[in-house]
């Protein structure tokens, strides 16, 4: 193939690929469900409990459970319901884009257990003899009062009367001849007392005397109902009684208008934060450059195509993660593309210097990924249900952002380096020709950035004394101020108020002291200070919950985002986290000892756990509230962290390999020093990237996010800083011990030849 045919190929590809991008990923986008958080809904985690004392929660109670909930939710028409069962004794059930949570929360817990009994409580029949489907709200033919209408079955099977006619000539016999229609029947009740109950809170539907025998199979049941309570009960008993109670453990409900500002602002942050980086990509590595915003644009495409694919349902934090991949894809590209600038700084051929990048750089490319991926997959095992929607999407980022930065750009970049359009175009890289050395002289090129150069050996001590004097500062804070901890960890509820006003503390104390209740913390947010978060130390019963719902939805027009969370699920997902990290970090070690060396391993995890630590004292500091979201930005860090050093640590040993023998401390210190100064530009233009992301979702992203956005800057800024000032020198401290007496032999190690940056 030509010059002209491989360009002529080059663009047939591009075109293609944005013919396929451009006509289908409005239609793909569309396709995705969206998360509770994006569209308003709520989400429920409820504990089965057998009904009768002697039974046990069995899989196929869960799944008789799990059955009838399908059903009721059926009856409130909610699009792509999601229930589950997690563990052996609980079920988490998501609907989103539900009008009416109070309604829905009713529907899905009431255990509508109809009965039939005396008012001495002796049990007739219950609702197993009702025909399927058979209710239906009605007017009374007299009093047009709303009434609920049934079948029964002609013949009981699960009673010792015959049929209902039987059972209404057994109720003429009694004293009180009343049939009293139970709710929810338990042992211990008595129609008496719940006969004194407000008609709202009473079991007791209705207690209708009966005067005949009623022959036949249609029964009418009449109380003090309105309209919507008929129909309502109607639906209940239409969805039938579930085979077991359920206790809710964890809930978190958004308002509709929450979810679609959360997604407008979100997916505004996320479009600005990729544009910038292909601005910086562009002017930073010229023609390369344009290459990356191509492949970073299929990407994009082929996430969301995979995410569809999959059925998975997009969140805050899945956005979050997308936006955050493109980021982390980028570097890379980075890498590849500064190991091909290094190359022909060295004097190379444009196609020599092409495939001695993409060689050298794509085993350090491997060794990055599956570092982050090993951290995507530890939070998807420990995560709840939204940092598992993040989970998931870092995890076919890291995936797909390596297939497309090392097979796709590699394909479009190598069409225009084999046609020789871009021989003796050395500026079409970002190289100026006075930086080109003369190979055949054997002119070495000397590192740089931004055209200096650095001895960050030589200073190793004050950034150990700086890193020291940050951590301890950080350990007194958290040791006397501790960390805000959200409701995940310590259990209650909050509750999120928006208005379309700015709104004052006092102004969101008032109106929940007019409904009987006492915040213990009250934190204004948003751009006018037009959302309040609320805190109390109780977890809000449904009631509680419907209450707030209704006051906030008549008073502002909106209704509140209410979260609670038990002391039992609490510790849950507190022992969670404490695993999530630790299990990660074990991973992450033992990968790397075997990739590299112990000595490697242990930095490498100094380093992780001193930008994990500091994401903690900042949080501590400013007293933001530290939620479960937050765990898995210090698992992306984690991730990040560990993909920053190793690609430092590639290069220190390739350099070492070059070397051959260490005869000295300060052969040894300038070895790392020259592979610091080699990687400074990949490790600024990586971060600088992904914090373009990371800040763009913090500035314009929802409020949601702020914190997560938060903890991701800092962790990324803290991740470069350990693999520059920290890793790498407390590396060369340790291996460098009694070199001066005995002399390292590199030759000697029989490793297979590892990453090259």
């Amino acid at each position: 193939m030509g010059r002209k045919g491989r360009i002529t190929a080059f663009f047939l590809i591009v075109i293609i690929l944005g013919g396929i991008i451009g006509s289908t990923t409005n239609s793909i986008a569309k396709d995705i469900p969206l998360g509770l958080d994006l569209q308003g809904g709520f989400e429920l985690l409820y504990e089965v409990e057998p009904q009768d004392d002697e039974q046990e929660v069995t899989d196929t109670m869960l799944d008789a459970v799990v059955s009838s909930l399908y059903e009721r939710v059926d009856i409130l028409g909610v699009n792509e319901p999601r229930i589950n069962i997690e563990g052996d004794n609980r079920i988490r059930v998501q609907l989103a884009g539900v009008e009416d949570q109070n309604q829905a929360r009713e529907i899905l817990s009431t255990t509508a257990k109809l009965s039939f009994r005396g008012v001495d409580n002796q049990l007739f029949f219950d609702g197993s003899e009702i025909v399927p489907g058979s209710a239906q709200q009605d007017f009374h033919p007299e009093t047009n009062q709303p009434i609920v209408t049934l079948n029964v079955e002609r013949s009981f099977d699960n009673s010792e009367y015959e049929n209902f006619e039987a059972v209404s000539r057994e109720v003429l016999q009694l004293p009180d001849n009343r049939l009293v229609i139970w709710l929810d029947y338990e042992e211990g009740d008595s129609f008496e007392e719940e006969s004194q109950k407000p008609e709202e809170e009473s079991k007791v539907i209705s207690a209708p005397a009966i005067n005949n025998p009623i022959p036949g199979t249609d029964v009418m049941i009449e109380g003090q109902f309105t309209i919507d309570e008929a129909k309502n009960l109607a639906d209940l008993l239409n969805a039938g009684s579930l085979p077991a109670d359920l206790n809710e453990v964890y809930s978190v409900s958004v308002g509709a208008q929450f979810g679609e500002q959360a997604l407008s602002k979100t997916v505004y942050a996320s479009i600005i934060g990729v544009l910038l980086i292909f601005l910086y990509m562009i002017a930073y590595y010229r023609f390369p450059g344009v290459i990356a915003s191509i492949t970073l644009s299929a990407y994009i495409f082929l996430i969301l195509l995979v995410f569809d694919l999959i059925n998975g349902v997009l969140t805050l934090p899945g956005i979050a993660a997308l936006v955050l991949g493109v980021g982390m894809a980028v570097d890379a590209n980075i890498i590849t593309y500064e190991r091909l600038k290094e190359e022909l700084k060295a004097g190379k051929s444009t196609l020599a210097a092409f495939k001695a990048g993409n060689k050298r750089s794509l085993a350090t490319i491997l060794d990055a990924n599956v570092t982050t991926l090993l951290a995507a997959i530890v939070l998807f095992v420990f995560g709840t249900s939204s940092v598992k929607g993040f989970a998931t999407m870092l995890i076919i980022s890291v995936i797909l952002s390596f297939i497309t930065a090392v097979f796709l750009s590699r394909l479009l970049l190598g069409l225009w380096i084999k046609s020789k359009f871009l021989n003796k175009r050395p500026k079409w890289f970002g190289v100026k020709p006075e930086e080109i050395q003369d190979i055949a002289k054997g002119e070495e090129v000397k590192p740089h950035f931004l055209d200096k150069t650095f001895d960050f050996v030589q200073h190793r001590k004050k950034f150990f004394i700086i890193s020291i004097a940050l951590v301890a500062i950080g350990a007194g804070f958290l040791l006397f101020r501790g960390l805000n901890l959200g409701i995940d960890f310590v259990s209650g509820s909050r509750v999120e108020v928006l208005a379309d006003q700015p709104l004052t503390t006092e102004q969101v104390e008032e109106q929940f002291n007019d409904l009987g209740y006492e915040p213990i913390q009250i934190v204004l947010a948003g751009d006018n200070s037009e959302i309040g978060t609320v805190r109390f130390d109780k977890v809000l019963q449904d009631d509680e919950i419907a209450e707030i719902n209704s006051h906030f939805n008549e008073v502002y027009g909106n209704e509140p985002n209410v979260s609670t969370v038990t002391p039992k699920v609490g510790r849950e997902l507190a022992m969670n986290a404490v695993q999530a990290v630790l299990y990660a970090s074990i991973g992450i070690i033992i990968y790397v000892a075997f990739r590299f060396e112990m000595f490697f391993a242990i930095t490498s995890i100094i380093a992780l756990l001193h930008d994990a630590f500091f994401i903690l004292a900042l949080f501590s500091i400013f007293q933001f509230e530290f939620s479960v979201v937050i765990i898995a930005a210090i698992l992306t860090i984690v991730g990040y962290s560990i993909n920053d050093t190793i690609v430092t640590f590639d290069r220190i040993r390739e350099n070492l390999r070059l070397e051959k023998r260490v005869k000295s401390f300060k052969h040894l210190a300038s070895v790392v020093n020259k592979s610091l100064m080699q990687t400074l530009a990949r490790s600024f233009n990586t971060v600088i990237t992904v914090v373009f992301a990371a800040l763009m979702l913090f500035i314009f992203g929802a409020q949601a996010i702020t914190y997560f956005s938060f903890a991701l800057i800092v962790g990324l800024i803290a991740g470069t800083y350990s693999s520059l000032f920290l890793a790498a020198q407390l590396w060369l401290v340790w291996r460098g011990k009694n070199i001066d007496q005995k002399p390292v032999d590199y030759r000697k190690k029989k490793k297979p030849e590892g990453p090259q940056v």
